[in-house]
């Protein structure tokens, strides 16, 4: 890590009155303002380019004994503030190293806490740390954004505290979170002259925050209780339902940091696909040596249902079939395969499926697996397994399970049906993180909540699906070219993205049909294939079936050996729930993509990124046709240098990939 810190005074003389004295906080470019102003109540404020775009907002911390710091809140000394420019060297990531510059403030007080404020190029951080002995319990926290105005924003709106965190971003009035509704996180604002978009970092030991209408024209946090009691419920029982909650939200150490409180600011929507900051303000590494952590592609099961065509035995949870598997990504160099739900009993991850056990939504599947001999022949052909988990079964045989899957070599965990994050289930994460990573295998959270740095701190937490992804055109018309052209700017902000894209039967929006075994994209091939550059997922799946690519060695070969990690991002052009369009480097080799929504649109590929000299481009465009078949496409190649402007022609629900290699 290449560091350069410089530690600054604050030049002030303390006083009696010190608590009344504002105090005031830039970012390295001076475009953002903060403005702390403790007191009785200590509150915050932002302009950006001058302009007022958060009003006085308080922050508070109330304890179960009664005691609120940020209330009558006087200073302890002077504050104390420095400047760093450094960079941090993340063991993966969009970018080789990412830039960690910005202005910090520290106001200790006399109760035994401090806040501290990061502001950044692109975003306000600010975190409550707490200096008391023993355990506490934390009632509430008074988080607010107080707006200057009721501004419009995308956010998910949700039922409550009991979600799988992948619901269809609504653009509407905030206002419309009134009378008990909330949004999880993250939360995009269109504040006129930036957009802004909240989030947190660094959660461990407390509850995810969501965000409520404040009856003016802001939002307030508010956060799930400590569960007292609960039972199984919802599909299948995989979720452990709340019964009875505890009157506060927070048992933990009185001595700690509190999360980060974020607010991404940007000007233009394009800022927000290369944000860095909930991984720069997480924990650093707990886990030691992360050498052997690999990223990479993932071919899955789960979404084609074992639909293996021109094999020579029935498909299903069998040892034939997951060898063909294990056979297609061994060709392809495809680094894991997963076994999603059946290939054991859901409440029992010891008891194999032979045929003998529920197979969950495949009850017709042939089953019969044996455990070991697929094992052997994954590490004869270097392809690591991935096995999928109900998340309670998984806590409850933790020890064992972790055993038996260390002794079969099990490369990585995928854990399923979460579906909240008061503080005990954001401790689980971090329980199951760091027993994991002690085997060393990777971990991916589904039915997850947003990402908070964790990949940071567990860098073996290498992907979490937090979107309503792919999957979703299995049962639903959901997941539409409009989403997918919204998740980039605001979900995928927050942490790597498991949307699984990969379809190889693809629609417009009249042809789209929900089957569940045979299931389609909405939208064209090419903005299937745009996905995987567009996308951020260390840990990618190939979702269609091995024999669905193996017919169309073009698209296949592309897929397979796009990176999943990168050197650089490039945000090239885009606005919010419209299109998108993007280059990242691996190397010498620069990829791009770009997608739209079901609005056919013209765009220019500027290719001044590029290096001197002439470039191979390898490309995938939308067919003349596309518009009506989706499967429609045309591949090109051609040379090119950093002179070049290409024309894009993007039918509705359509894109655009390429990989452009230097040619010395």
């Amino acid at each position: 890590m290449k560091n350069m810190i410089c530690l600054l005074t604050v030049l002030l003389t303390f006083s009696p009155l010190m608590a009344q004295k504002n105090f005031t906080v830039t970012s390295p470019d001076k475009k953002i303002t903060v403005t702390i102003a403790p007191g009785s109540k200590l509150q915050y404020s932002i302009s950006y380019q001058g302009k007022t775009i958060l009003e006085p907002s308080p922050i508070s911390l109330t304890l179960s004994d009664g005691k609120v710091f940020g209330q009558n809140a006087k200073l302890a000394k002077s504050p104390s503030a420095r400047s760093v420019n450094s960079q941090v060297k993340p063991l993966y990531g969009m970018a080789e190293v990412y830039p960690d510059v910005y202005n910090e403030l520290q106001m200790d007080f006399a109760a035994g806490y401090s806040v501290v404020f990061r502001v950044y190029d692109n975003g306000v951080a600010y975190r409550l740390i707490t200096s008391l002995p023993g355990t506490i319990q934390v009632k509430n926290e008074e988080a607010v954004w107080n707006f200057p105005e009721k501004y419009q924003g995308y956010f998910h709106q949700v039922k409550g505290f009991e979600t799988s965190f992948e619901e269809h971003y609504l653009h509407d009035a905030i206002s419309v979170l009134d009378k008990g509704a909330i949004a999880s996180l993250p939360l995009y604002v269109d504040a006129g002259v930036a957009r802004m978009v909240i989030t947190e970092a660094d959660l461990l030991d407390y509850p995810g925050l969501y965000l409520t209408w404040n009856g003016k024209s802001g939002l307030q946090g508010v956060l799930p209780q400590v569960p007292k009691t609960v039972q199984p419920g919802g599909l299948k029982n995989f979720n452990l339902r709340v019964k009875e909650r505890y009157d506060y939200i927070a048992e933990t150490s009185g001595t700690r940091a509190f999360p980060w409180r974020l607010t991404v600011i940007v000007p233009e929507d394009k800022d927000l696909l290369n944000i860095t900051l909930p991984y720069l303000l997480a924990s650093e590494n707990k886990i030691g040596d992360a050498s052997w952590i690999k990223p990479g592609k993932v071919a899955w099961d789960w979404w084609n249902a074992n639909n293996l065509t021109g094999v020579p035995f029935k498909t299903g949870f069998n040892t034939d079939t997951y060898k063909y598997f294990i056979d297609f990504a061994a060709r392809n160099g495809i680094e894991y395969i997963n076994l999603d739900e059946g290939w054991s009993d859901q409440f029992d991850l010891l008891k194999i499926n032979d045929g003998s056990v529920t197979l969950g939504t495949n009850p017709t599947l042939g089953a019969n697996l044996n455990m070991p001999e697929l094992f052997r022949y994954a590490k004869e052909k270097n392809v690591g397994i991935i096995l999928w988990c109900v998340w309670h079964t998984l806590d409850r045989q933790l020890e064992e399970a972790l055993a038996q899957f260390e002794k079969w070599g099990v490369a990585g965990l995928k854990v399923d049906f979460m579906d909240r994050d008061d503080q005990l289930v954001v401790n689980f994460y971090e329980r199951v993180a760091r027993e994991a990573a002690k085997r060393h295998m990777l971990v991916n959270f589904h039915g997850a909540y947003k990402p908070t740095g964790l990949e940071r701190t567990y860098p073996n937490v290498i992907n979490r699906e937090s979107v309503q992804g792919l999957e979703y055109n299995k049962f639903s018309n959901q997941a539409t070219p409009e989403h997918a052209v919204s998740i980039p700017f605001i979900r995928m902000l927050a942490g790597p993205m498991d949307y699984t894209p990969g379809a190889m039967t693809n629609a417009n929006k009249e042809d789209f049909r929900i089957i569940n075994d045979r299931p389609m994209s909405q939208g064209t091939r090419c903005q299937q294939l745009a996905m995987y550059v567009v996308y951020y997922a260390p840990l990618e799946m190939l979702s269609d079936a091995p024999t669905r690519y193996e017919k169309e060695p073009d698209i296949l070969h592309f897929l397979a050996s796009a990176p999943t990690v990168w050197d650089e991002t490039l945000p090239l052009d885009g606005k919010v729930s419209d299109y998108v369009l993007m280059a990242r480097r691996k190397g010498n080799t620069w990829w791009v993509g770009a997608m739209t929504d079901w609005t056919a649109r013209s765009l220019t590929l500027d290719l001044k990124f590029l290096g001197e000299g002439t470039y191979t481009m390898e490309l995938f465009r939308d067919g003349a046709n596309a518009h009506r078949i989706g499967d429609d496409y045309v591949r090109e190649v051609r040379s090119v240098t950093r002179n070049d402007k290409i024309s894009l022609e993007l039918a509705p629900g359509g894109g655009w990939a390429a990989r452009i290699t230097p040619n010395n």
